[in-house]
């Protein structure tokens, strides 16, 4: 699909053109949404309320290749304003997004999801922007522009934070596995 005249027909209202450019990155938009929303009756709602702001908005993008950065920004947001109206924190990650990542071969299924749970465990000890940024850049794999787009920080800001959060996850998970051993 060619998303730069997908997106100019979307402009000019053409709704399956918009339509197409959804349905092209739903698992990543669905995935992004429960990460925020932890549950799927949650993320199904915002990923609605992201739909109609597309839809409402489509006319609003100045760079049409920059659709997807744009539109996940927008559903990151509509996360936040979610999670205010809930009263709830913004989650700490949930691992069985990744579950498509984890192998079916028994015994290094068990260690990917210990492994799994352990990175969850660490996370909880950043705070929540480093957890924010490390989670959209490796659960979700966004470049660092992205990222800054959808957080409203700078692209410095963002790879501070994903740097400093590391070097303490580095830090704990130091500690935590020389107690195994």
């Amino acid at each position: 699909m060619d998303v730069v005249n997908a997106v100019k027909k979307a402009k000019k209202g053409d709704k399956e053109a918009l339509l197409q450019l959804i349905l092209a990155e739903k698992e990543a938009y669905y995935r992004l949404a429960y990460s925020y929303m932890k549950n799927e009756a949650d993320a199904m709602d915002v990923l609605e309320e992201m739909i109609v702001r597309l839809y409402e908005r489509i006319g609003q993008l100045k760079k049409e290749e920059s659709f997807y950065t744009w539109s996940k920004t927008i559903l990151v947001n509509q996360c936040k304003r979610s999670l205010k109206r809930k009263n709830k924190v913004i989650p700490l990650g949930d691992p069985d997004v990744n579950k498509g990542h984890i192998s079916s071969t028994g015994i290094s299924d068990y260690r990917q999801v210990e492994e799994q749970m352990d990175l969850q465990a660490l996370l909880t000890h950043l705070n929540a922007d480093q957890r924010e940024a490390i989670q959209l850049k490796y659960y979700h794999d966004l470049d660092y522009g992205s990222i800054a787009a959808m957080t409203r920080v700078s692209t410095g800001t963002v790879k501070s934070r994903i740097y400093q959060g590391l070097q303490k996850l580095r830090a704990l998970y130091g500690r935590n596995s020389g107690e195994q051993h």
